[in-house]
């Protein structure tokens, strides 16, 4: 069996607030509390990854980068831009309004409120 990556943590002051914010700019759903007492605020990327938002005393920002195709692509963007989410092109710059990816034809960097930085990648 390959080896894939099942599920990861992502450090949050507000498990449930950051878990809604990245499932409503990222377009998915999220999912009902998981874990014992319901401690993460989990979010299906896709069939194989989830993430799980926990609640922590001192959060130290992650950064998570995706590959998308092009229209789930412009769909992230709209969703920035209609919410007013800063984003970049530059992982040091991430409010910058750029979209010209230095690995990719189209690409962008947001943060959430505890610093998590979320790379969004396509090949058009």
């Amino acid at each position: 069996m390959p080896i894939s990556l099942n599920h990861t943590i992502v450090p949050a002051t507000d498990h449930r607030a950051a878990a809604r914010f990245f499932a409503s700019v990222m377009g998915l759903p999220e999912l009902p509390p998981a874990g014992r007492d319901g401690h993460f605020a989990p979010v299906r990327v896709n069939e194989t990854l989830t993430l799980d938002f926990m609640t922590v005393p001192a959060p130290e920002g992650h950064h998570l980068a995706f590959d998308v195709d092009p229209e789930t692509f412009d769909g992230i963007l709209a969703r920035l831009r209609s919410a007013g989410v800063p984003y970049g092109n530059d992982p040091r710059h991430p409010d910058n309004g750029r979209t010209d990816h230095p690995l990719c034809p189209r690409g962008l960097f947001f943060l959430d409120a505890d610093r998590n930085l979320y790379e969004v990648m396509s090949p058009e």
